[in-house]
């Protein structure tokens, strides 16, 4: 006897996170922070500030990979003294990163710099600054970034507590925040940063529920890119999911472009930002007749830059496949020396394994071009070479 549920159909909704945090909105030169502005990707550069031309390249490089917002150390007056023609040529917006000496600060302000970036626990005496500093950067309409560390953590404070507890960075923070409120001046967004995963969500939770600042996430000194990379996600996931962040700087002890690279994808990983190319991929298994890994690693490869979103399943077998395949744009099954090749969840066709990688680029094309997106190849490296969108 068979029996009919009867069950009404449900429209599946997609899951969203946590509403953002209400903050206020400040603006770093062109880039909304903050409010209902999109979460931002910044990095810093590597080179000396004073090489003018290596750190404009520098910032070239970043903002051809999302970066955002840029950040350049500020720490002698030769790097002052370049901070005008870097402002000015910087094609995203330049916050100067000030240490130690609070004329810098000034410089910045002067050198039109989007934003300033102190960290109040090694200024000398910049309790006693902090008029000066809120009525030049008011004048000039320059927001500060009040920037406290583990690392760097205000004397006082540390022999409160102990050690750069959550509490320690908060008190920290809001202080600072409440010396420049008492001169008018609130243009400002904060970050509590430390090495520890746990203790930096935890500050920021706290700050979060105390002010209604804008927050810049990171895990301060994060290590080399797979465990830096590993513990930035980490946090930030937590505190994005719960709507806290509004923007984010992955510190990476490597090349700064993989910082704006993690960074993204942690973004569109959370829908925070549009998805790009997305590669579905199994891990492969005693199931798998065809290498995975290498299979995987070259389709991601030949569609590097792929101008619009696309998810392509890469599956091992046709266990999963299939029904990966049903929520991807494009996808594989392989087995037995050959490949089904899946568009929207249909399988088109079937080819031998040599030729997948050949075929998945050709309907990925094939997507663009329907979307009314040309992608020119060059040779056999992928496409990106020449993006133009049909009228």
């Amino acid at each position: 006897m068979s029996v009919e549920l009867g069950l009404p159909k449900i429209r599946p909704q997609a899951p969203q996170i946590s509403p953002r945090r209400k903050s206020r909105q400040i603006m770093v030169g062109s880039v909304p922070v903050g409010g209902d502005a999109p979460v931002s990707v910044q990095s810093m550069t590597t080179t000396l500030t004073s090489d003018v031309n290596s750190t404009l390249q520098q910032i070239a490089e970043l903002t051809a990979s999302g970066c955002q917002i840029v950040r350049v150390a500020c720490p002698s007056q030769d790097d002052a003294d370049a901070l005008p023609l870097i402002a000015k040529k910087s094609p995203i917006p330049v916050i100067a990163d000030i240490h130690f000496q609070p004329k810098y600060v000034f410089a910045a302000i002067d050198a039109g710099c989007a934003a300033v970036r102190v960290n109040p626990g090694n200024i000398k005496k910049f309790d006693d600054k902090v008029g000066e500093i809120a009525k030049a950067a008011s004048a000039a309409g320059v927001p500060i970034r009040i920037g406290v560390n583990a690392g760097s953590l205000d004397k006082r404070l540390l022999e409160k507590y102990g050690k750069a507890t959550p509490e320690a960075l908060v008190e920290s923070a809001l202080w600072e925040c409440s010396l420049f409120e008492e001169h008018g001046f609130q243009d400002i967004k904060i970050s509590v940063k430390h090495n520890d995963p746990v203790i930096m969500i935890e500050a920021y939770r706290q700050l979060a529920a105390r002010c209604d600042y804008p927050l810049h996430l990171g895990v301060t000194e994060a290590g080399p890119a797979f465990q830096g990379t590993i513990k930035s996600a980490v946090a930030f996931g937590a505190l994005l999911s719960q709507g806290i962040g509004d923007t984010i700087r992955v510190s990476l002890s490597a090349p700064p472009v993989e910082e704006i690279k993690v960074g993204n994808q942690i973004l569109e990983s959370l829908g925070l930002r549009e998805r790009g190319l997305e590669i579905v991929s199994c891990p492969a298994c005693g199931r798998a007749q065809v290498d995975v890994y290498s299979l995987a690693d070259r389709v991601t490869a030949a569609l590097e830059g792929f101008p619009m979103p696309l998810r392509v399943a890469v599956m091992g077998c046709v266990v999963n496949g299939p029904g990966e395949a049903r929520e991807a744009d494009l996808g594989v099954a392989s087995g037995n020396g050959k490949g089904q090749i899946f568009v929207k969840g249909e399988v088109i066709k079937t080819v031998p394994e040599d030729q997948i990688v050949e075929t998945l680029v050709e309907e990925a094309m094939r997507i663009a071009e329907e979307a009314g997106i040309d992608v020119d190849l060059d040779d056999d490296s992928g496409p990106g070479v020449s993006v133009t969108t049909k009228a």
